[in-house]
């Protein structure tokens, strides 16, 4: 029996020791198996070793949209239940009427001393049916529909499932998206 059979045992067995979650790999939701940039940075990030079991709310961004004041409202939902395992991600793209077109930092610097945005943002992505990223293909596919401008939502379970697809007039702090993002937070 070699290394990696004894330690699965003894881990099965007396479920201590050597089992940590990360000491075996754990399967990957098809939804976050992805791999991006973190805003203005070189490193990458896959998306389901990071954020595997927690509950993401994935939005495409824009700093000069009529919406933009929705980054309030994502900061406080990720303010508020982040430590019970809710994430928010959010993904610029200049998709719609040429409204992201400033540089990653300019974007990330905009974010930040404007809305005091603490959540992961990524690099600039395709979010519009036609040119969309795999991310974003995905993601529509799941719901049944892209994102028809700025600031749409996708709320994805802790086990990787599509829980729902919120336009961008649906607000962060709208009473059924809030009410779904209480009942499935994992640290509750």
């Amino acid at each position: 029996m070699g290394l990696n059979r004894l330690a699965l045992k003894a881990c099965l067995v007396v479920a201590i020791g050597p089992c940590a979650p990360s000491a075996f790999a754990q399967s990957c939701s098809a939804l976050l198996d992805y791999t991006f940039k973190r805003l203005g940075e070189t490193q990458t990030e896959r998306l389901c070793e990071t954020y595997q079991d927690k509950l993401v709310l994935v939005v495409n961004t824009a700093s000069k949209c009529a919406f933009t004041r929705q980054y309030e409202g994502l900061e406080g939902l990720y303010s508020k239940y982040k430590e019970k395992g809710l994430v928010v991600l959010g993904f610029p793209s200049n998709d719609f009427a040429g409204q992201e077109p400033g540089t990653e930092q300019e974007i990330s610097d905009f974010c930040r001393l404007t809305y005091s945005v603490q959540f992961p943002m990524f690099e600039k992505v395709h979010a519009r049916q036609g040119s969309a990223h795999p991310f974003y293909q995905q993601l529509a596919d799941e719901a049944g529909e892209y994102p028809g401008w700025n600031f749409h939502k996708y709320l994805i379970s802790p086990e990787g499932k599509l829980l729902g697809s919120y336009k961008s007039h649906i607000e962060p702090n709208d009473t059924t998206l809030v009410n779904l993002i209480q009942a499935n937070l994992p640290n509750e």
